[in-house]
């Protein structure tokens, strides 16, 4: 506005704007890393420029199976309805070739002992619903096969082991697409967020793992990796290095009783690549931790898989989950609305390694947890304390029947005092 009437030049103005971004650094945001896992258990992972598109053809179950679910049902329309034509137009050429066509079979058929090859027969609608019948075992009774042609019989044996065939791998693949693993692992849940915190004087990464149905995950299991880039002593570029970390299990099998939702803790030392990442640190790493749950479903019998990974944004330093398993009437009871819920408590913002070159920073961490817990409750209190002494006053103040009023007492010497009750 004083540029427009020209009280400061229009230069300067300019000038000044470009001087006050140039102290004033832009703080950009750092790029988002594309997920290895996705949080629903996805694979982010693209296939590109694959030449030998025939391999798939070798194994041709799986790839129906893999199929989506229109394309599926798409091919098992298609295969149902291509065998049908296919036959109908064999059947109806054993009709042509053996003359049941021809208009004038039909007073002959009356006249003489003339016998067609498949009775009914007239046209090529009459040939493909005789298909269907015969295909699908749906006998009307208005057409038959006699024994007249044994090219006939030849075609009868050759589409029922055709059509046995194709509803053998049809009805295999859609049982197989409505019973597939994948399906079991929706109701296996784990928590959208990981935290790092102290467990038995140990820092720990915990997460917390659920199963929603009734029915058992029979030997469960839990295995937990850590992806990131990395670069060799001889410069090789690795874009997804594996590694392995355990996981704190007291049970030497390393199974799991998923009967409730459980907290996996992995123990952070020496052996695990979290070892030497502080607070600070982590925020700045690029690393996504998965967590790949495994196990035998109760009721079917197969093998599932329920994965989901972590990355440092979604890592809470500090944090602790709040519990959610109470007894109620004499039943566990488990409320999932909590499943996710954390809590802060004191941790150390160094990392495992520095903690245990210098144990005095966790006692000095509780101290000073416990200090300020002191302090809160104190606070907490007095501020009750005080707001209790106001409404009562307030409450006096406001109703003047609760003011006591004042009492004469006369002694038996006939002098008069006055008290307050």
């Amino acid at each position: 506005m004083l540029a427009r009437k020209s009280i400061i030049p229009e230069e300067y103005v300019l000038a000044r704007i470009a001087a006050e971004n140039l102290r004033k650094p832009r703080i950009r945001d750092r790029p988002r890393k594309a997920r290895f896992i996705a949080k629903n258990g996805a694979c982010n992972l693209a296939h590109k420029n694959i030449r030998e598109q025939g391999r798939f053809l070798q194994d041709i179950f799986t790839t129906l199976v893999d199929l989506k679910w229109r394309h599926t049902l798409v091919i098992f329309t298609m295969s149902f309805l291509c065998s049908w034509l296919l036959f109908a137009m064999m059947w109806w050429l054993v009709a042509f070739a053996h003359g049941d066509m021809d208009p004038s079979t039909e007073s002959t058929m009356n006249s003489t002992k003339w016998t067609p090859c498949v009775t009914c027969v007239r046209s090529f609608t009459s040939a493909f619903l005789f298909s269907i019948e015969v295909q699908v075992t749906i006998g009307f009774g208005g057409r038959m096969m006699t024994e007249e042609c044994p090219l006939a019989i030849t075609v009868l044996i050759l589409q029922n082991i055709v059509g046995l065939i194709i509803n053998a791998v049809m009805l295999g693949c859609i049982f197989m697409k409505t019973a597939q693993a994948h399906r079991r692992a929706e109701t296996l849940i784990f928590s959208r967020q990981a935290v790092i915190a102290v467990r038995n004087g140990k820092l720990c990464f915990m997460f917390r793992v659920g199963d929603l149905r009734k029915s058992m995950i029979i030997s469960a299991s839990v295995r937990i990796q850590v992806v990131r880039k990395t670069t060799t002593p001889e410069g090789e570029v690795i874009p997804i290095h594996q590694v392995d970390i355990p996981v704190d299990n007291p049970i030497e099998s390393n199974n799991i009783f998923l009967v409730a939702p459980l907290i996996i803790c992995h123990v952070i030392d020496k052996r695990s690549p979290l070892y030497d990442i502080s607070a600070a640190d982590l925020v700045l790493q690029d690393l996504e931790l998965i967590v790949i749950l495994e196990g035998v479903v109760e009721t079917t019998g197969i093998t599932t898989q329920a994965r989901t990974s972590y990355i440092a944004e979604e890592i809470l330093w500090g944090h602790r989950f709040v519990p959610i398993v109470t007894e109620e009437e004499g039943v566990y009871a488990v409320d999932y609305s909590k499943f996710g819920n954390t809590v802060k408590v004191a941790a150390p913002r160094c990392s495992a390694r520095e903690l245990d070159e210098k144990p005095s920073i966790l006692i000095q961490t509780l101290q000073k947890s416990e200090l300020s817990h002191q302090n809160s409750l104190r606070k907490r209190n007095s501020m009750r304390r005080n707001n209790s002494i106001r409404r009562s006053n307030s409450m006096r103040r406001t109703n003047p029947s609760l003011i006591v009023p004042k009492v004469q007492f006369i002694t038996p010497e006939g002098s008069q005092s006055a008290s307050e009750t």
